[in-house]
């Protein structure tokens, strides 16, 4: 299971090479299995040359279980973000140049129209910054504790990202593609917002009834975007 795990990981750090989200060695993408093992990324190793068995195994508590290679430095704060909310099994971080900006900024992305109601179920936020004490203590686990700590009253599974001040993305997932995936449309809803508000200064969000259309009926219990998964062809 652990080595269709490290090569489902690889392939997903790939993609961000694929959809533009990441130059050099700028991001890594992480998996958990069922059982509590962390697959992530070998730290500053090439997408071009990046291979299934160079990925690195470890326990929640960051104990190495397989790999020859240190894994990524950002790995403290992904076990932070699995310890803390079990249900995500992927995640993905990039410094994707337009989310990044408003990432720099310290502004949240706003849910402007119905491209970014159908992923988020409202505004993707922003943390604070990171204290003097905190960089220097545990820079990369306190990034994962002030991502908890802005998710005190949100839902992670609802809206699956977050902007980490003066930083970059971390996006996450049930599947290692889905925080993935909400990282590419999270770029895409940043450029958007990005030319929305250069045409307008006063842009309004979305209505809150349009945002629980869109959201409820490709994510609800009701939901009818796409196919019915019992649906027979006679």
């Amino acid at each position: 299971m652990l080595e269709q795990l490290k090569q489902e990981v690889c392939n997903a750090n790939k993609a961000l090479v694929k959809h533009n989200l990441v130059i050099f060695t700028w991001g890594n993408v992480s998996a958990c299995s069922d059982e509590g093992f962390i697959v992530i990324k070998p730290s500053g190793v090439d997408y071009d040359k990046m291979r299934a068995e160079d990925m690195v195994v470890l326990d929640l508590e960051g104990n190495i279980i397989e790999g020859k290679s240190n894994p990524s430095s950002d790995t403290p704060t992904h076990l932070e973000l699995y310890k803390k909310f079990p249900s995500i099994k992927g995640i993905c971080h990039t410094h994707a140049p337009y989310a990044t900006s408003f990432a720099q900024a310290g502004i949240s992305l706003d849910c402007l129209g119905t491209t970014h109601a159908d992923y988020f179920y409202g505004s993707v936020p922003c943390t604070r910054e990171l204290t003097l004490h905190e960089v220097e203590s545990d820079y990369e686990k306190n990034t994962g504790k002030v991502i908890i700590e802005t998710f005190e009253t949100l839902n992670p599974l609802t809206i699956p990202a977050v902007l980490v001040n003066k930083h970059g993305v971390f996006s996450w997932g049930k599947t290692v593609f889905s925080a993935v995936e909400n990282a590419v449309v999270l770029e895409e809803i940043a450029k958007m917002n990005f030319r929305t508000m250069l045409l307008s200064s006063g842009t309004r969000k979305l209505p809150d009834y349009i945002l629980e259309k869109h959201y409820q009926r490709k994510h609800g219990i009701n939901s009818y975007y796409g196919q019915r998964k019992d649906l027979t062809v006679a």
